[in-house]
């Protein structure tokens, strides 16, 4: 029988936990593809028919039966439903058919600073003077990233393409599914948490995309579309969710949890590999501001011996 070292299980780990932040950015690359070839509606509704399933029988394997809720943690599930798959992932397509994807990873990259701004503002969380200027520098960052290098155009009538207005949208609606998942739902697994959300806003996506006739694009969905959607629904959602939680087990929440600062950085790269963007001065000095932002909002203050 061969031992295995811990200093060899945390190094798979690591790599683990790495590989899945390449699969996140790779997410933005696979989206601006595949909204070449389907309504947002479309592609929202077939990743997450595909990965729900792929993570229920997940839980079905490891547990051999899926978790009962009671009536609250349903009501929960369904705003997280609403708010992380349904409303997230058509702002998500529909800002990528016209926003670069490395760019879009980056506005993204904004998401714990919002969150971080509406759990002081609805949770009561208490605002350092170290997060405030970590928040405002982020924000900076982000400004320079929408309007493309000229946040002037703000105060011009001029708030940048709706196609980062979209992504915009995202990270909001994930600092929602964020706040709710923290307050309503702190004793059910987080893959669960996933599973669930996801089943229900599949669910909500599939009714709209019936509704406004969309549903009948997958006939023209090619080769590669098919992939991306694969893509999407094995290595972006149930493989990415199944390593990250496995790092979060094992690591700390904490140390996982500063992994996701690579996910902007392989989407930009990404990007530039696979689609030959433009790597442009307004992504990469509000880039840095971002990063900076976000490091500062994360730091710990240093406490008297």
């Amino acid at each position: 029988m061969t031992l295995i070292s811990e200093d060899t299980l945390s190094r798979s780990v690591h790599i683990r936990l790495v590989l899945t932040m390449i699969f996140w950015g790779g997410t933005f690359v696979a989206g601006r593809m595949l909204a070449e070839e389907l309504h947002p509606l479309t592609a929202s509704s077939f990743r997450f028919i595909l990965a729900s399933a792929m993570l229920l029988i997940t839980i079905l394997i490891r547990d051999r039966s899926l978790p009962r809720l009671n009536r609250r943690q349903w009501g929960a599930m369904t705003l997280l439903g609403l708010t992380g798959v349904f409303a997230y992932n058509i702002f998500f397509f529909t800002g990528l058919q016209t926003v670069e994807a490395g760019r879009a990873s980056m506005i993204i990259a904004a998401n714990p600073v919002v969150t971080a701004f509406l759990a002081i503002l609805f949770l009561g969380e208490r605002c350092s003077l170290l997060r405030g200027a970590g928040m405002l520098l982020a924000v900076c960052g982000a400004l320079i990233v929408i309007s493309r290098g000229n946040p002037a155009s703000f105060f011009q009538g001029n708030s940048g393409g709706a196609g980062e207005l979209y992504i915009v949208g995202c990270v909001l609606t994930w600092s929602a599914y964020t706040l709710i998942g923290k307050k309503l739902l702190t004793n059910i697994q987080p893959l669960v948490v996933v599973a669930y959300s996801c089943s229900l806003g599949a669910i909500f996506l599939v009714i709209v995309t019936l509704c406004s006739g969309h549903l009948v694009e997958i006939n023209k969905l090619t080769g590669q579309g098919i992939g991306c959607l694969f893509y999407f629904a094995f290595f972006g959602t149930t493989l990415g969710f199944i390593w990250f939680y496995d790092g979060v087990k094992k690591l700390g929440a904490g140390r996982a949890a500063m992994y996701v600062n690579l996910v902007p950085v392989s989407g930009v790269l990404l990007g530039v590999l696979l689609l030959g963007e433009h790597l442009g001065s307004s992504l990469l000095i509000g880039g840095a501001l971002v990063f900076s932002g976000i490091y500062l909002i994360n730091r710990r203050p240093a406490t008297l011996q």
